[in-house]
């Protein structure tokens, strides 16, 4: 079994980690360069987040994309939402077919609870835990650093 995202929920997630990580108004292009997010895939991940209430736009030559709201207050279950849909299993763990409640399987009351686990956890990370952890990683291995660009840390108050 892997829980893996799709290229959508990848990145959704690289586009709110850069704009997290860089805030004020952020060029698509910068975007799509420092996070290896196909140009063309872009404003279909962006105008997503727009209509969802997480990402701001404005138009214009100096317009570009920024978070609608604090890092903090913005989640990675909310933004992978927003790319893949509801995280929710509707299929059936042991029988392969849809999961039926009112036939559930062995399986099912610990897998409600996993997911559960899951989707709690993706819930309370916010994208100010993952810009900072982000540039913590930068700094531990300059060698190898993540997608995106060495910035200062990036405190509550700054955002």
């Amino acid at each position: 079994m892997q829980i893996v995202l799709g290229n959508r929920g990848d990145y959704t997630v690289r586009a709110v980690l850069f704009l997290a990580r860089h805030p004020g108004l952020q060029r698509r292009r910068e975007i799509a360069e420092a996070m290896q997010i196909p140009d063309s895939f872009l404003p279909q991940i962006l105008g997503g987040l727009v209509k969802a209430g997480v990402v701001r736009s404005t138009v214009g030559r100096r317009g570009g994309y920024e978070l609608a709201r604090p890092a903090a207050s913005v989640t990675l279950r909310e933004v992978i939402e927003v790319a893949e849909g509801p995280i929710r299993s509707t299929m059936c763990v042991l029988r392969g077919g849809p999961c039926y409640w009112g036939e559930k399987c062995a399986v099912h009351d610990a897998w409600i609870e996993a997911e559960r686990a899951l989707t709690d956890r993706l819930a309370r990370t916010t994208f100010e835990d993952l810009a900072i952890a982000d540039w913590e990683l930068e700094q531990r291995s300059p060698d190898q650093p993540p997608i995106g660009t060495a910035l200062p840390r990036v405190h509550a108050e700054d955002l």
